[in-house]
């Protein structure tokens, strides 16, 4: 497979350092069209829209995307951007809507759209950007609009699954995987597909690359699991405890249910006051349950990162690499 040569042999260049630095001009694209496609008739969308997604956020499922795309020999970035554009307004939305199934009041480090905006505003702003989404997607060809169909379908189901275990002390680890397979792991898994397709890669290739995506969306959401019990507010935008408080089936919380009492206890009362919540979090890091669930995400970032194995040798594949580590290693 001939991969595009690296216009970064500059040996001042450290990818470790900037894994985004090499398609910096392809997300500067997309934070173009993405303010764009916010312009509404009605101005209540395009601020609700501004809202969310001015407020920052990793642009990991673009950055995944689109270092694929040039790790596959892709040239003409035009294509890829709309398709990047397309998967952080589809995470947009459902973020939106996140926040409405679970009351969320903090997102990215201030009040959500839900607190500031109110619910019915808020649920048709996330059904406007999906509308962007789609319109984006719709000049493709069948296969890639199928593809990205696929991806808000298992989102969907994921967001079904996971409220039918909500506060439900009979969820397995199984169950969780399932559930994150579908509501985080299928956008980076599709967004990895589009990037080797749209490359023009061999179809093994392009269904090795949707495995990277799907390895590394587990292990972004197990790792944003464990941000939630150990992590520090201030950095990841949101005050730790917000999966055992809301009863969402995160890793940490699964794993600890079966052997300890309170956990299960908290997990399963809805009016649980801030002082259970930090307490039974605090029985979650004792328990040595933390060791497993970092275990889990590293294997899957492992995984992620041996289906690169036989890509031809580039400062893009690196870059991949090294992205993939950070999101595997983040604190925030």
């Amino acid at each position: 497979m001939s991969i595009k040569p690296s216009p970064s042999s500059d040996p001042q260049f450290d990818s470790r350092l900037a894994p985004h630095a090499l398609v910096g001009e392809e997300l500067a694209q997309v934070e173009q069209r993405l303010a764009t496609l916010l312009d509404s008739r009605e101005p209540l969308l395009s601020e609700i829209g501004h809202y969310l997604i001015d407020a920052g956020g990793k642009r990991a499922r673009p950055g995944v995307a689109l270092l694929v795309f040039r790790a596959c020999g892709g040239k003409d970035p035009h294509d890829i951007v709309d398709i990047a554009t397309a998967l952080e307004l589809i995470h947009s939305a459902s973020l939106l809507h996140d926040d409405i199934i679970d009351g969320g009041g903090v997102r990215r480090g201030k009040a959500s759209a839900l607190e500031r905006f109110g619910l019915s505003d808020t649920l048709v702003a996330g059904d406007f950007l999906f509308g962007r989404a789609f319109a984006l997607c719709g000049r493709f060809e069948e296969r890639v609009i199928a593809w990205a169909t696929e991806a808000c379908i298992s989102l969907t189901e994921g967001e079904v699954m996971q409220g039918r275990f909500r506060r439900n002390p009979a969820v397995t680890a199984e169950d969780y995987l399932e559930i994150i397979s579908r509501k985080t792991a299928s956008l980076f898994s599709q967004g990895a597909r589009l990037g080797a397709y749209l490359a023009g890669a061999p179809t093994d290739v392009v269904e090795r690359l949707a495995s990277c995506g799907y390895c590394v969306g587990m292990a972004f959401q197990i790792v944003d699991d464990l941000l939630d019990v150990e992590g520090d507010g201030e950095l990841t935008g949101k005050p730790v405890g917000v999966d055992l408080k809301e009863g969402n089936p995160s890793l940490p919380v699964v794993l600890a249910l079966e052997a300890n009492a309170e956990v299960k206890r908290v997990f399963q009362n809805a009016r649980a006051t801030h002082q259970e919540v930090a307490a039974a979090l605090q029985q979650i890091r004792l328990s040595g349950v933390l060791a497993e669930v970092k275990l889990q995400a590293r294997t899957y970032g492992q995984q992620a990162l041996a289906s690169l194995a036989d890509l031809q040798a580039s400062a893009y594949v690196d870059s991949l690499r090294c992205f993939i580590r950070q999101l595997v290693d983040r604190t925030a």
